[in-house]
């Protein structure tokens, strides 16, 4: 090997562990989220006004941190009293939909610990579907008036807060939609869990 291609080599080797070490090949950002008066969702990585608000950053390193499942236990106690549902069957419910990320955000748009869907914001009183206790009380009062729909029917009850309670009144049953079928058995089995801890 010549004196030049051992030159080329280790220059090569630098800048490569000085990429990897410093994160040199991302441009880390934060992100900032703001919901406009017509309910539209804002996102940018340059907040322009106050109304936007920190949502998460794109740094990996920061975001690897697990959820607490005992955290909101406060909130979920709260809205379990205030509404009448069990905390068991809300932890289980909150486990199965945003694995207790208070900034989950589904493909359909659904959002927060309970995935509240933005259109059931205003009926629901959540103005922040991030903040953890307005999610969990609004999501909590959805799923009491779906159980009272259904007749308290629990599986009708989650069926209608996954599909819609539209498609479960046409089926009259747990709609024949894989997603909807295991979502259903996912909250049981967890909810089963928690009561037996």
């Amino acid at each position: 090997m010549s004196a030049n291609c051992i030159k080329y080599f280790f220059i090569i080797i630098f800048f490569a562990a000085l990429f990897i070490f410093t994160g040199a090949l991302r441009g880390y950002a934060d992100i900032y989220m703001y919901v406009d008066s017509n309910g539209v969702l804002h996102f940018t990585n340059v907040p322009t006004s106050y109304n936007y608000k920190f949502y998460l950053s794109e740094n990996p390193s920061k975001n690897t941190n697990k959820y607490s499942t005992s955290k909101y236990d406060h909130f979920i106690s709260e809205a379990s009293i205030k509404h009448g549902v069990s905390f068991k069957l809300l932890k289980a419910l909150i486990k199965v939909e945003s694995n207790f990320n208070p900034k989950a955000v589904s493909k359909a748009g659904a959002m927060g610990l309970m995935q509240i869907m933005p259109e059931n914001f205003d009926a629901l009183k959540i103005t922040n579907p991030f903040n953890p206790r307005e999610n969990i009380l609004g999501g909590t009062l959805y799923l009491k008036q779906l159980m009272t729909r259904f007749d308290g029917k629990l599986p009708l009850a989650l069926a209608a807060y996954n599909a819609g309670p539209n498609t479960v009144e046409r089926y009259k049953r747990i709609p024949p939609i894989k997603e909807t079928e295991n979502y259903v058995k996912k909250i049981m089995r967890s909810y089963n869990l928690y009561k037996n801890q």
